[in-house]
């Protein structure tokens, strides 16, 4: 078979080889040869010691002279022969030797240059250049499909608008939820901060952190709202603090930056000047505490607190030049003095290790702790001005979660473990009122906020570490306000017809969503991490950690069947477009197949695709004749399913048509980027 080249490529000339072999089927043809069989090394040899040459062979070992024609093999015929593959390769240099500049560079030459034969039509394949994009250090080359929508680097004409966000951060953040003047619910999902209208089922988005939200404070006048955020990877990411409107959601003030080495781990607003201070401490080893006049921008003074596992930091309510800091081991009091010097008074310290986990205030100042052993602790100050615990009492089994001293000096308490609240009476020296008990499902208490700030009704919402919003009072049951996940969410699966969608995580819950609403979730005995609904709609699929497949009436969330496949996680599963076989892809790198009927219930064992490397995305063809997978160290592979087997030339599948495209790798998703490091 006879090949053109063109030696004005960009290309270095041993990936054209290796190109050309990919396109020839010849696995490890990386050499080229004159017909005499002296090997070409270079396009410099091609253009000068070998100009006079027309025509070159290209094969693994050498070449000579008298090589018989049996030895030029096309793709189509090299398994029926045992010798060496060749093929012809042609300079087209010498036609056309003139090439205006203002031509966009070919890797080969154009279609109507190109020697067809009758077994096989060479180097359409190649009419235009491949992608090559480099992850994690490793270069990769995808190539485009023949026929392909044309290159367009200009803006869309639309933008996409954030229109919900699911779920509430309760597993690994305290002191993160609280009630707007409009009633709406104010809490923080990674990098943006919402606002939930229950009356309207509406929400507002504050997008302006370029980072995860690490922390949050609520302005004493409940207008403003001061958020932190964690430390990216470049100057546009450090971490800094905003200062933003509830009603017009602007940024007003942005400050902090370069000053906070990791992130941002506490904010808060003073409360007797009228919140014009702001403190921030830095997540960084130093956990330096700094006080802010955020309407200018000026850093007031900064003293780095030395502690670890800081858990909170708050103004005094009837001092604004003292500052209390809490966290693994110690309880510190900060006196800013008018130099900007702060002193310090330790109230708990080494060797002490208790976890202070809250903190909140009497009416006259006095100090309320709460702990990671399930006390409550109240300091009070004697005549010299020094601190001592007044009282101490113990709450909750293990630690407590939250506090909050309501109007009428009640203060609720939640426990992290017991999942209990509990109401104290701090007029009757904390005698407590009355308890309840959170369900399982739901998990402990994370942040505790009133309904109706202010009012004596009794009704709170509260935040528990499964990432669920609740809301009740402690004389009636609470009832889910938001759901969310518990652990990490790995499973996401769009119905084929409806507006419909579900998820599935580690925390073993699969959920279905109608846009922004929940209609079932279902415990299952598995953490999940693969979802795919079948082709009509009513079967929804989930793989598992465990190596375990089940199948789920979409319409109840019911699990109708469950499957042992092997002993590693299911990483992706996917139904062909006629919805007759379904393909799970392993951590173990083997596609198991399943013959499917009735609608999706029922599955027999078909086969199975050996591999070796861990799959993570997978995609049928149109055709159900092909699988693209993507693996853990983000190479594309590909796989016949009538042989069983992989497909080892990536240019032999470029025109293939895909039913899905979960692959996040390859020529039909790859973006602008060319070095990607994960």
């Amino acid at each position: 078979c006879r090949v053109l080249l063109n030696l004005r490529t960009s290309q270095p000339f041993e990936e054209v080889l290796e190109d050309l072999g990919q396109v020839l089927k010849m696995n490890g043809a990386k050499k080229m040869f004159t017909v005499s069989g002296q090997e070409v090394r270079s396009f410099s040899q091609l253009r000068n010691e070998f100009a006079d040459e027309d025509t070159f062979y290209l094969g693994i070992g050498t070449v000579g002279a008298t090589a018989s024609p049996g030895v030029m093999l096309s793709p189509v015929r090299r398994s029926r022969s045992r010798a060496p593959q060749t093929a012809i390769v042609e300079d087209i240099s010498k036609q056309q030797r003139a090439r205006s500049k203002s031509r966009p560079r070919a890797l080969y030459a154009p279609e109507s240059e190109i020697v067809r034969t009758n077994d096989y039509t060479l180097l359409e394949v190649l009419k235009e250049e491949p992608v090559r994009v480099t992850i994690k250090g490793l270069r990769r080359t995808f190539y485009p499909p023949i026929h392909h929508a044309p290159v367009d680097n200009t803006p869309p004409e639309k933008k996409m608008l954030l229109e919900w966000v699911y779920g509430y951060r309760g597993t690994d953040s305290r002191k993160n939820l609280w009630v707007l003047p409009t009633g709406e619910l104010l809490y923080y999902v990674a990098a943006v901060a919402v606002m939930f209208d229950r009356d309207e089922e509406t929400q507002r988005h504050y997008i302006g952190h370029t980072e995860d939200i690490q922390c949050m404070d609520l302005h004493p006048s409940r207008e403003m709202v001061a958020s932190g955020q964690r430390a990216g990877r470049n100057r546009k990411t450090q971490a800094h603090i905003r200062i933003w409107s509830t009603e017009t959601l602007q940024t007003l003030y942005v400050f902090g930056m370069g000053e906070f080495e990791v992130g941002v781990a506490a904010v808060a607003f003073s409360h007797l000047n009228g919140g014009s201070y702001v403190l921030g401490v830095d997540a960084g080893r130093e956990s330096i505490l700094s006080v802010w006049q955020w309407q200018w921008g000026h850093l007031l003074g900064k003293v780095a607190t030395l502690q670890e596992e800081l858990t909170g930091a708050v103004f005094h309510p009837l001092d604004d030049n003292l500052m209390i800091t809490h966290g693994r081991g110690h309880l510190t009091f900060w006196n800013r003095r008018k130099d900007g010097f702060f002193e310090r008074t330790d109230i708990i310290k080494p060797p002490s290790r208790t976890l202070i986990t809250s903190l909140q205030f009497e009416q006259d100042g006095d100090v309320i702790t709460a702990d990671s052993d399930g006390f409550i602790t109240i300091y009070s100050v004697d005549a010299d001005g020094a601190y001592f615990v007044r009282m101490e009492f113990e709450a909750h089994n293990k630690g407590v979660g939250a506090l909050v001293m309501l109007s009428e000096g009640t203060l609720l308490s939640g426990g992290e473990k017991d999942r209990r609240i509990a109401a104290w009476d701090s007029l009757q020296n904390y005698k407590k009122i009355t308890d309840t008990k959170l369900p399982d499902v739901f998990g402990g208490v994370r942040s505790i906020y009133p309904q109706r700030p202010g009012r004596n009704d009794g009704n709170i919402y509260v935040g528990t570490t499964k990432n669920n919003i609740l809301e009740g009072s402690l004389q009636r049951r609470f009832n889910q306000v938001v759901f969310g996940h518990g652990r990490q969410l790995w499973g996401l699966a769009v119905h084929p017809d409806d507006e419909i969608f579900a998820t599935a995580g580690h925390d073993k819950n699969i959920a279905l969503w109608r846009k922004n609403k929940l209609i079932w979730t279902t415990q299952v005995s598995f953490e999940c991490i693969s979802l795919s609904f079948h082709p009509f709609g009513v079967a929804l699929a989930t793989g598992s950690t465990e190596g375990h497949l089940l199948i789920l009436n979409s319409e109840s969330g019911q699990i109708v069947n469950t499957i042992r496949v092997c002993g590693s996680p299911l990483n992706c599963v996917g139904f062909n477009p006629t919805g007759d076989l379904i393909a799970i892809a392993s951590q173990n790198g083997s596609i198991y197949l399943f013959r499917v009927s009735r609608d999706g219930f029922s599955y027999k064992k078909s086969n199975k695709i050996r591999g070796s490397q861990p799959l993570m995305q997978m995609d049928w063809s149109s055709d159900s004749n092909y699988l693209q997978t993507v693996t853990a160290d983000y190479d594309l592979s590909f796989w016949d399913v009538k042989s069983l087997s992989p497909e080892k030339s990536p240019i032999a599948m470029k025109d293939v048509k895909w039913y899905t495209h979960n692959s996040t790798v390859g020529f039909m998703v790859a973006g602008k980027l060319t070095v990607i490091n994960i």
